[in-house]
C-alpha cells in the first residue's frame, strides 16, 4: 500500500466507526419518534399504550420508589453471575484435569440446563426459607451454563502440539491448566461471560415473576406485577425501561471487559481495530 492511500484509508475507517456508533442511535431514536407519533394520531388511552413522553415522566416521577426495586434487581443479577462464574470455571478446571469428574458430573449439568426454571423455581421457594436466596438460586442456574460450557470447549481447544511439547517437558496438570489451558480457554469464556450476563437479568426477572414476591424489599418485577394489576401501564413501561436499562449496561460492561482482556492479543478483538 502507497503512503498516498493511507490517509484515505484512516478517513475511510473514521467514517465507518463514526456510522456505527451514530446509525443505531438514528435508528432508536426515529423508533421512538414513530411509536410517539401513532400515540398521538391514533389517540390510544395511556392505559393501553402510553407514549413515550409519557413514560419517560413517569420514570423521573417515580424514581424515588422504583430505585429501590431496581438496585435490588442489579444486587441479584450480578450476585447469581458471580456465583455462576465462581462455579463454572472451578467445575470447567476439574473437567479438564479428571476425565472422571466430567463423565461424572455433566449430565447434572446438562439437566440443569434444560429444565424451564419457570418449572422449578416453585420447587425452589418450597425448600429455601428465603425468598432472595430462592430468587438467587433461580438467576444462578440459568446463568451457570453457559459459563461452564463455554470454558470447558475453551479448555479443550488448546493446540495439541503445545499439549505435546508441554508432556514433554514434563509440566505438570497445574502448569500445563494455567500457562497453556486458561489463556486458550479466555476468549470462549469472556463470550459465554457475555450470554450469561444477560441470562442472570432475565433468571432474576422470571424468577421474581413467578415467585409473585411482594413487599417492600424485592425487584423490579414485582413493581411491574403491581403496575399491571393496579392498570397503572405508564409505570410498569418505566420499570421496563429500567429493566432494558440493565440489561444494556451488563452487555457494554462485558463489551468492555474483552477488550481489555483480549484486545492486544486475541484476533476476535484485534481485527476489529485494523
Amino acid at each position: 500500500m502507497t503512503e498516498a492511500l493511507r490517509p484515505a484509508l484512516t478517513a475511510a475507517e473514521q467514517r465507518e466507526q463514526t456510522l456505527k456508533r451514530t446509525v443505531p442511535i438514528v435508528v432508536l431514536l426515529l423508533a421512538v419518534l414513530a411509536w410517539e407519533a401513532v400515540v398521538r394520531i391514533n389517540q390510544i388511552p395511556h392505559y393501553i399504550l402510553p407514549a413515550p413522553s409519557l413514560v419517560a415522566k413517569t420514570l423521573v416521577k417515580d424514581f424515588g420508589s422504583l430505585w429501590p426495586s431496581w438496585w435490588y434487581t442489579i444486587k441479584l443479577t450480578f450476585s447469581a453471575l458471580g456465583l455462576a462464574v465462581v462455579g463454572g470455571v472451578a467445575l470447567a478446571m476439574l473437567f479438564a484435569l479428571s476425565k472422571w469428574v466430567e463423565m461424572s458430573l455433566w449430565p447434572f449439568a446438562i439437566v440443569l440446563q434444560v429444565t424451564p426454571i419457570v418449572a422449578i423455581a416453585p420447587l425452589i421457594l418450597i425448600f429455601v426459607p428465603s425468598t432472595t436466596g430462592a430468587l438467587l438460586i433461580c438467576a444462578w442456574i440459568v446463568a451457570f451454563f453457559p459459563i461452564l460450557s463455554n470454558t470447558v470447549i475453551g479448555l479443550k481447544s488448546a493446540d495439541h502440539n503445545l499439549k505435546d511439547l508441554f508432556s514433554l517437558y514434563r509440566a505438570s496438570k497445574w502448569q500445563t491448566l494455567r500457562y497453556l489451558l486458561i489463556p486458550s480457554a479466555m476468549p470462549y469464556f469472556i463470550a459465554g461471560l457475555k450470554i450469561a450476563g444477560g441470562l442472570s437479568l432475565i433468571g432474576a426477572v422470571v424468577a421474581e415473576f413467578t415467585a409473585g414476591a411482594a413487599g417492600r424489599d424485592t425487584g423490579l418485577a414485582s413493581r411491574i406485577l403491581e403496575a399491571s394489576f393496579r392498570t397503572e401501564i405508564p409505570r410498569m413501561f418505566a420499570a421496563l425501561v429500567l429493566v432494558s436499562l440493565t440489561g444494556v449496561m451488563i452487555f457494554v460492561l462485558f463489551n468492555l471487559v474483552g477488550k481489555l482482556a483480549l484486545g492486544k492479543w486475541h484476533e476476535s478483538e484485534v481485527s476489529q481495530k485494523r
